[in-house]
């Protein structure tokens, strides 16, 4: 039996939960500009306001209404989420301020970043978020090749020295991406299922991640996540902002034929065909570019 949606107002935003929540909390902290409540994650995100200054807040403990699972698991996966943030600082990684439990789940405080997702799936779903001339993805699309190889920079430095600190990504994926138009900086705004490495998939076909971001590996059990996973995910994410995204095709591609000729060494469905290390992966890249 489907139950009707219980709708909440926060200041001057609504948004509706599976069930009654107590947000009673985020009062002290400032006044409620904008939610993402549209995640399937078990988490729900306000933007919030206090004195001039802007605050990113994410929580776990409610039933948002994309959300299937136990907010009992939301809440621990987010408590383990934190200690990554302070673990992986990083200029190009949103930066944690503060985190605390609530009387009914868990929340962690982010400095505000004046970025859009590049996945905007809440309001632009697959066909709009390519084509829709508002889409943060499609607007990205439409950047310099110049301004897109900047961003790819940000996001390999900072894969870089997640490999560096011995982490292998999970997860990654355009919708970890922020970017800011004003300003052409990317941040990394999601790293919650990052893991130490080596690791392996301990879900199968269901592991986390987008399918087009994903390697083979990702979806069998037992398979290892390891470095050779990563630089899939790198040269995924360089098919998705310069090229056709799942479709490798050098017709789809937008730089240059050295620049696909690494792309394409790292979604090697052979995982020795790939590049060993997301440093070997930055390093080819890098000097492809000249």
């Amino acid at each position: 039996m489907n139950q009707q949606p219980v709708k909440l107002q926060l200041d001057h935003v609504s948004f509706e939960l599976q069930e009654q929540h107590d947000f009673t909390w985020l009062q002290s902290i400032g006044t409620v500009f904008c939610v993402f409540d549209q995640q399937d994650s078990g988490n729900i995100s306000f933007g919030i306001e206090k004195n001039g200054k802007k605050l990113f807040v994410k929580y776990a403990g409610c039933r948002p209404m994309e959300f299937s699972g136990n907010a009992r698991d939301a809440i621990s996966r987010l408590k383990a989420a934190v200690p990554l943030y302070k673990m992986l600082e990083h200029p190009n990684l949103i930066r944690l301020i503060d985190h605390f439990a609530t009387k009914e789940g868990y929340a962690a405080i982010f400095e505000w970043f004046n970025g859009e997702c590049l996945h905007s799936h809440w309001l632009f779903a697959v066909q709009p978020k390519h084509s829709h001339p508002d889409s943060p993805f499609y607007r990205f699309k439409q950047l310099s090749i110049e301004k897109r190889l900047q961003s790819l920079n940000a996001i390999y430095e900072f894969h870089k020295y997640v490999e560096s600190r011995g982490y292998v990504a999970v997860d990654f994926y355009d919708g970890s991406i922020l970017y800011d138009f004003s300003k052409d900086i990317t941040m990394i705004c999601d790293i919650d299922f990052y893991r130490l490495a080596p690791s392996i998939n301990d879900m199968g076909e269901s592991f986390w991640g987008a399918t087009r971001s994903k390697s083979p590996e990702e979806f069998i059990l037992g398979a290892p996540i390891d470095a050779r996973t990563n630089v899939f995910t790198m040269g995924a994410i360089a098919f998705g902002l310069l090229g056709g995204e799942m479709d490798h095709s050098f017709s789809k591609w937008e730089a240059s034929k050295s620049l696909y000729e690494v792309a394409l060494r790292a979604v090697s469905e052979q995982r020795e065909d790939r590049f060993e290390t997301v440093n070997d992966f930055v390093n080819a890249w890098n000097s492809a570019k000249y």
